[in-house]
């Protein structure tokens, strides 16, 4: 989306956050050989993890830093870690690294695939030793060409200086690690859906429970997180939990940095890491606001499933529990902005077109209810909507929300829709085509 990514965090020294500071103070360069991440501190984590920590110790760690997971959900990660099986007898497990990335709007995990691969590999090995898993895998979406390449780069790296594979340190464990290219569809970003597809199955969502913890890849222990969740693992294991909640901002009772972004009409679209909290409007400032000319309309928190939010809402902190309050989800962090041109109607139609085609079609109100949500929605747009077209969208956005699907592909795809009905119902009254008089 943009090549304008600072991967180093604003008025944050090297001390507290180094291998980041020193990637932007290197004029944005690329961190792509072993030696310079080596010099950076990499794969200290690593080192101190195998040589000085229990597997236990690292879940516990975790948990308490309290690092939620950046992929979208914000579940903590200490706590979906804690659910796999960790006794003697609990055989083969797996870690996999959600890299489809499919959510409109959303680019921060090929930044840091693209720039920093050496950490996403740490972080894996590092994340498989806390857990004992003995195979991991990178399922990455296929367009990502260059990420695919650098990873693959970096992992042969790693295994040639004994990070990767057999007694790795002397520590008589071993690891795998694979990346896997899927075919690109939105729903792998679900993780069992992903996990079908990494078995070479349809991409359907499974049933839940049992849980991928217990039942996941091939019937064994998964645990299933996301590229930006994974990379703070190692500056975790060097610096401590309170290190990690400290660097949020302001009341957030969320931990660490997040990566935020935004696309759209604004001076200056791109990617910033930043403490968790920071509000929207500064996040916005960093994108020099919007092109002259325009103003703010609506925005959407964290990609094209979350629900719209006001100008009036931009000095909430972005963080999961607050805009979780103001009525939508803070989802992947990266903002996208509507303005005062912008034709409201058009836009919700078009997210919605790509959710009904990204739709497996495995459950019948997703499969059915979105192509006929499409529908009416594009006779608003050229003002030839019916009478009661908005009260059957509003009865949609019900029929398809939480709890009513098998997975969380339709309630996503409502959430703009349900609240551009709610912020913006006049647009769509000017839609409706009015009725031949008797």
């Amino acid at each position: 989306m943009s090549s304008n990514v600072n991967l180093g965090l604003n008025n944050i020294s090297a001390e507290t956050h180094p291998l980041t500071w020193r990637y932007n103070k290197n004029n944005a360069q690329p961190i792509l050989d072993l030696k310079t991440y080596e010099s950076l501190e990499g794969y200290s984590a690593l080192r101190k993890a195998i040589k000085e920590m229990a597997p236990a110790d690292i879940q516990t760690l975790v948990k308490e830093s309290n690092l939620r997971g950046r992929g979208g959900a914000g579940f903590p990660t200490g706590i979906k870690w804690s659910l796999i099986p960790m006794h003697e007898n609990a055989g083969q497990k797996y870690l996999v690294c959600n890299a489809d990335e499919m959510e409109p709007g959303t680019f921060k995990d090929r930044m840091l695939m693209e720039n920093l691969p050496h950490q996403l590999v740490e972080a894996m090995i590092v994340s498989a030793y806390a857990i004992q898993a003995t195979r991991a895998y990178i399922f990455l979406r296929g367009e990502y060409v260059l990420a695919t390449e650098r990873l693959n780069q970096a992992i042969e790296q790693a295994k040639a200086a004994g990070y990767l594979g057999e007694n790795i340190l002397g520590s008589g464990w071993n690891l795998d690690l694979h990346v896997h290219t899927g075919a690109g569809r939105y729903i792998c970003g679900e993780e069992t859906a992903l996990i079908n597809s990494l078995e070479g199955r349809r991409a359907n969502p499974r049933s839940k429970p049992p849980f991928p913890q217990i039942a996941g890849l091939w019937g064994k222990p998964t645990i299933v997180n996301n590229v930006e969740t994974l990379v703070n693992i190692p500056a975790i294991i060097l610096r401590g939990a309170k290190w990690f909640r400290n660097l949020s901002q302001g009341k957030s009772t969320d931990a660490g940095t997040k990566l935020y972004g935004v696309s759209g009409r604004v001076k200056n679209p791109g990617l910033w890491e930043l403490p968790i909290g920071s509000s929207a409007r500064e996040i916005l400032n960093l994108a020099g606001g919007l092109k002259d000319g325009l103003e703010l309309k609506a925005w959407l928190p964290g990609g094209a499933s979350t629900d719209f939010l006001l100008p009036e809402h931009l000095d909430l902190a972005m963080d999961y529990d607050t805009i979780g309050k103001a009525g939508s989800r803070m989802g992947t962090g990266l903002i996208m902005v509507l303005d005062n041109q912008h034709n409201l109607i058009a836009a919700v139609r078009n997210l919605e077109q790509f959710f009904a085609r990204e739709s497996c079609g495995w459950c019948t109100p997703c499969r059915d209810g979105l192509p006929w949500t499409v529908k009416v929605l594009e006779a608003i747009e050229k003002n030839q909507g019916q009478a009661g077209d908005i009260e059957f969208l509003e009865q949609m956005t019900r029929a398809l929300g939480p709890g009513k699907t098998f997975c969380a592909h339709a309630p996503g795809a409502m959430e703009p829709l349900q609240s551009a009905i709610k912020y913006f119902r006049s647009e769509f009254e000017q839609g409706i085509k009015e009725s031949p008089s008797l």
